[in-house]
């Protein structure tokens, strides 16, 4: 981590390209989530075989990789707010040294232990890069930067794809990813733009200018349901391809689709800027639910299952996008608190719907459980209610608490992305 100090930066060096910081930011988050954190699921028959696991603790391991994630969610928040571009380098840096350690372990404690670092710096990772994009991107490109840079997990996704194909053992694959987050992580600590020390700080706001839990309550509602619907497709949606009667090639093909046309889901910072979070949102949930009901078809196809595959994988980087920027439209001058509450809420939407759908497919089947999923996702039109619907900057205004008469209201260079934005 570069811990040197300088002179204060320049307006230029602040306000970096939103692409740059975007990208440098997604490069991150790829190594972060595509490899430290979802790389797991496609090497358990390897990872069995090594350490003669069981269910029981291949369902252990991934529950310690959970744990590191909400450590790092929790400790996300204070550590940005000392310094969000040292957050993004931690992040990096535990990336890296989990899926080392993970690649030479011994035994199963060792490897867990991997695991666990692994999953702090995915925790770490998006606070610290949505703190890090409010910082340092002029305030009319922060949308489109938060919701490319997001998009980083779909790079991840489809660079570790076909990597079970490979000819060698896991070992030098881990190696592998260990040695592309090293490079990841020099990069972004040599690159990454520094913020103006002149600028209001954008640490945790003052317990007086945090939103109201009917502000925070929709959120949390929004995230926890993003949750539910995505882990029975992370969970199953392979095992219902072959189920299917299709070959393992197109379940490949499918995962890296989810990847690679998850890229796609960066485009929803645009279409908030032209038609608000809300209507966004909504349009993005319900074509989300179709292409995840395809796979309720008894017959869908390669091209039904990579459809819904693409369609799954841009809906899911798209609305994470959205949850980030709604968590920033709560806590303006701290993004990576909004950020922390909605992926926590995510968490926790994600173990509840897994556990839910196992027992679904075990009753009724895999077909019928992808069906249901798809009409549990139409209940995010219950935000057509104003109370669950993300608020405009005027409702945000009105039920925040005033702030001590004693204390001066100042305006933060951190504030929402657009005015525009934050009139819808």
């Amino acid at each position: 981590m570069d811990t040197r100090r300088s002179g204060p930066p320049t307006a230029q060096s602040v306000h970096r390209s939103w692409w740059t910081v975007a990208m440098l930011g997604g490069a991150v988050i790829a190594l972060c989530y595509g490899f430290a954190r979802y790389a797991y699921g496609l090497f358990v028959p390897r990872f069995s075989e090594t350490f003669d696991l069981d269910p029981v603790a291949v369902g252990a391991l991934s529950a310690a990789s959970t744990v590191g994630y909400v450590v790092g969610l929790l400790v996300a928040p204070a550590a940005s707010a000392h310094s969000a571009r040292a957050t993004t380098v931690v992040a990096g840096s535990c990336a890296t040294i989990g899926l080392a350690v993970m690649a030479v372990a011994p035994g199963v404690v060792s490897f867990a232990s991997g695991i666990v670092v692994a999953g702090a710096g995915a925790g770490l990772a998006s606070p610290g890069v949505a703190q890090l994009i409010v910082e340092t991107v002029r305030r009319d490109a922060r949308t489109r930067a938060q919701t490319w840079a997001n998009t980083g997990t779909g790079a991840g996704l489809a660079l570790t794809a076909f990597t079970p194909l490979l000819p060698v053992g896991w070992r030098p694959i881990w190696l592998g990813f260990a040695v592309l987050a090293a490079i990841s992580t020099a990069v972004a600590a040599w690159s990454l733009p520094r913020a103006a020390r002149s600028e209001p700080a954008t640490g945790p706001p003052a317990a007086g200018s945090r939103p109201r839990p009917a502000l925070l309550l929709p959120l949390l509602l929004n995230s926890a349901l993003l949750g539910a619907v995505s882990a029975p497709y992370w969970t199953f949606s392979i095992s219902r391809v072959g189920e299917a009667g299709l070959s393992p090639a197109v379940a490949t093909w499918s995962w890296c689709a989810i990847g690679l046309v998850g890229l796609a889901g960066g485009t929803a910072g645009r279409a908030v800027e032209r038609y608000g979070l809300r209507a966004t949102g909504l349009a993005i949930w319900t074509t989300w639910s179709a292409g995840i009901a395809l796979l309720a078809l008894p017959a869908p196809g390669p091209v039904g299952a990579m459809i819904s595959a693409g369609v799954f994988g841009a809906g899911f980087m798209a609305l994470t996008g959205l949850c980030i920027l709604w968590g920033a439209r709560l806590f303006p001058a701290a993004p990576s608190q909004g950020v922390t509450w909605s992926f926590l809420a995510l968490g926790i939407g994600q173990t509840a719907g897994s556990s839910l759908a196992g027992t679904t497919a075990g009753l009724l089947g895999l077909g019928p459980t992808f069906a249901l999923t798809g009409l549990l996702a139409l209940v995010a039109w219950t935000q057509m209610h104003p109370r669950l619907a993300p608020p405009a900057r005027a409702d945000v205004d009105e039920l925040m608490p005033t702030p001590p008469a004693a204390a001066p209201v100042t305006r933060s260079a951190a504030g929402p992305a657009r005015a525009q934005e934050n009139d819808r």
